[in-house]
């Protein structure tokens, strides 16, 4: 992340935000069970938010340093397979979300989140971590 600054004399150079740190992957994967566990109480319709648990997932799996193919990432959204392409298609289109070919097996692709997507997520758990308790 870069913003112009201008030097004396009118010259402008570049400043390097640093980026925010990922949070920590097992708490990412804390949430996404806590949000998998509600289905155990109420119908699990009620909370179905695919594009959120596919972000987290892949905030987690970006943090540990993981790739994550596209049937994991259908699993991992808590929705059925062509719902989850359907976001998975509608996240790729929106620019968070990036496919990746497998180049060992043709059949398989990987999905990342692009750093655009990563820095909106490490901000927003920045964030969330100053709210008050």
């Amino acid at each position: 992340m870069e913003r112009p600054r201008r030097r004396r004399g009118g010259e402008r150079q570049l400043i390097r935000n640093p980026r925010p740190a990922l949070p920590d992957p097992r708490l990412v994967r804390q949430i996404l069970r806590q949000r998998q566990l509600r289905a155990k109480f109420f119908d699990g319709e009620l909370f179905a938010d695919p594009a959120w648990d596919i972000l987290l997932d892949l905030t987690a799996a970006r943090a540990e340093h993981s790739r994550v193919s596209v049937t994991s990432l259908c699993i991992a959204s808590g929705v059925p397979p062509t719902t989850a392409l359907r976001w998975i298609g509608q996240m790729t289109s929106a620019g968070l979300l990036e496919r990746v070919e497998d180049e060992s097996d043709r059949r398989r692709a990987f999905i990342a989140l692009i750093d655009k997507a990563a820095d909106a997520m490490a901000r927003y758990f920045a964030e969330v971590g100053r709210l008050p308790a």
